[in-house]
């Protein structure tokens, strides 16, 4: 069999059903036969949209997310998109074709992979026809196992080749690292010793499922539970739980994290967004890190005490280790407090002129179903959807930040909405990010998808505006004239409006993809953005 076909069927095998990509003479044939061998192909219009919708759909499927491309420009279309799947660790697979070693002198030849390792991803290559199947299960391990983002690069000579397609035996099952005992104990008796202690969860908690065995290890301890923003939804409808940690927190959940007098953070970075710049935790607290990447504990704020170990594995291990105990801090005036201190709840002074996008992001989340996934770019805005719309779990949250790139959301929606047709994708992004990723708007028409984009459209680069005004400095180069994005939209086979009702009519058919662009007030400063710039 060529080993183009042999790639595409082992990859089918190896559990990869849905492919995002653009098609090339480079990765034609392969891409092909992922398709005839029952993967799904979704084409996106620019190898960015594909990157992302790949992450996104990983993110929200759990499953292994791939994208396939050219050689050569193929390539370096994705790599912004690419450089955030690797700094989440989203478990992905990039098959991109390659040049021949031979070809010297072809156009599209450049240090491959030099440039995937340059920004965080992995670099596999299929070196022949003899190994060829070997080095795909390498690859796919690699992306399961590790939680990176792979690239397999596919010379263009060795796809042309000759293989057995016999697929090696699976490698073994790895059960999550289980950590120290004296470990355990140590932080077992930092939460027995703490009278006010708080949980705070990140993507490396939702990745390890851990969300059951934290909520029983918040209850047993009488823990607050807080997430990262990127795990935000892990612990939906706990009357216990307040919310995002960081910029995004309510005024009630900055002040009982902040005096929490033991904090335990399972699977999170503890970055200055997470902690406030090292604000929002106590300085006299005591801070425990759980990690499975041992570079990761203390790689942000010292900590007393740094647990290596899986997530799920250790709340288990800190259940058994708290047999018995209990405690009487989780009472209902504690539940009404936290409730009442949402930020629905909070009361501000609105707009009089035009839209406040926070009486939108509040109109949104009552108009929308519960059954929902959001999705925000990276922008001035993003805080009011984090902090306004409620999701049902972690899967109904994306929140691709990890390169702070403005324009990769609507990527990730598709692949979101890919992933979960069974729930209304809701991709939340700002002007200049709809703007970056105006190829997508055809995609979303073509495909048809019943997907929601609201654009928070204050006709510039918000955060810039809001951030450099203030000191007197001229910010009209970061301020443009008014887009019609109604009309780009209905363009690219899309219903769109400027109405919040026409939003409402729609949701009762969804025939296709809606844009919303809410012309918001350009005045009125995000409540995060001061403390998100002290970092630059």
């Amino acid at each position: 069999m060529l080993v183009a076909e042999a790639i595409g069927r082992a990859l089918a095998a190896h559990g990869v059903d849905v492919v995002f990509g653009l098609l090339g003479s480079g990765n034609l044939t392969v891409t092909n036969a992922l398709r005839d061998a029952g993967a799904r192909f979704v084409s996106t219009r620019h190898e960015g949209g594909a990157i992302c919708a790949a992450d996104g759909y990983g993110r929200v499927s759990g499953r292994l997310a791939a994208c396939s491309v050219h050689q050569g420009p193929g390539l370096t279309n994705t790599i912004t998109g690419l450089t955030e799947a690797a700094k989440s660790r989203t478990p992905l697979l990039l098959l991109a074709a390659d040049t021949p070693s031979a070809a010297l002198r072809s156009n599209f030849r450049i240090d491959q992979v030099a440039l995937v390792e340059a920004v965080g991803a992995v670099a596999e290559r299929v070196h022949g026809p003899e190994t060829a199947m070997a080095d795909v299960a390498r690859a796919v391990r690699r992306a399961r196992v590790e939680r990176r983002a792979v690239v397999l690069m596919l010379p263009l000579d060795v796809q042309a080749g000759d293989c057995d397609p016999a697929m090696p035996p699976p490698g073994p099952e790895l059960a999550p690292a289980r950590p120290a005992a004296a470990a355990v104990d140590a932080a077992a008796a930092i939460l027995r010793a703490a009278e006010r202690p708080a949980i705070i969860a990140g993507r490396g908690a939702v990745l390890a499922g851990a969300g059951p065995a934290l909520r029983a290890l918040a209850e047993r301890t009488g823990a607050i539970l807080a997430t990262s923003a990127v795990a935000n939804g892990l612990f939906a409808g706990d009357p216990f739980a307040v919310g995002i940690a960081g910029g995004f927190s309510s005024p009630v959940a900055a002040r009982l994290l902040g005096e929490a007098d033991a904090v335990v953070a399972f699977g999170a970075a503890l970055n200055q967004w997470t902690t406030r710049h090292g604000t929002l935790i106590a300085p006299d607290a005591h801070v425990v890190q759980v990690d499975r990447d041992e570079e990761a504990i203390g790689a942000h704020r010292p900590v007393e005490l740094g647990v290596l170990g899986d997530a799920r594995a250790t709340a288990e291990a800190l259940l058994d280790a708290l047999a018995g105990h209990s405690s009487d801090r989780r009472t209902p005036a504690l539940a009404d407090e936290i409730a009442a201190g949402a930020w629905s709840q909070v009361r501000y002074e609105e707009s009089t002129t035009q839209l406040d996008p926070r009486t939108l992001s509040i109109a949104l989340d009552d108009l929308l179903p519960a059954a929902r996934t959001v999705v925000v770019d990276s922008g001035h805005f993003m805080g009011w959807p984090s902090m306004y719309l409620r999701v049902p779990d972690a899967a109904g949250f994306v929140f691709p930040q990890a390169f702070q790139c403005v324009g990769l959301a609507l990527g990730n929606a598709i692949g979101a909405a890919v992933a979960r047709p069974d729930r209304l994708t809701v991709a939340a992004l700002g002007d200049g990010g709809a703007l970056l990723s105006l190829p997508e708007f055809e995609t979303l028409g073509r495909l048809q998808l019943p997907m929601l984009v609201v654009i928070y459209d204050d006709a510039a680069y918000g955060a810039e505006v809001h951030h450099f005004r203030p000191m007197g400095q001229a910010v009209d180069l970061a301020q443009f004239p008014d887009t019609d994005f109604v009309g780009l939209a209905r363009a690219a086979g899309c219903h769109a409006t400027t109405e919040l009702e026409d939003v409402r009519a729609w949701l009762q058919e969804r025939d296709g993809p809606m844009v919303l662009d809410a012309k918001v007030d350009p005045d009125i400063c995000a409540e995060w953005l001061e403390e998100a710039f002290r970092g630059h």
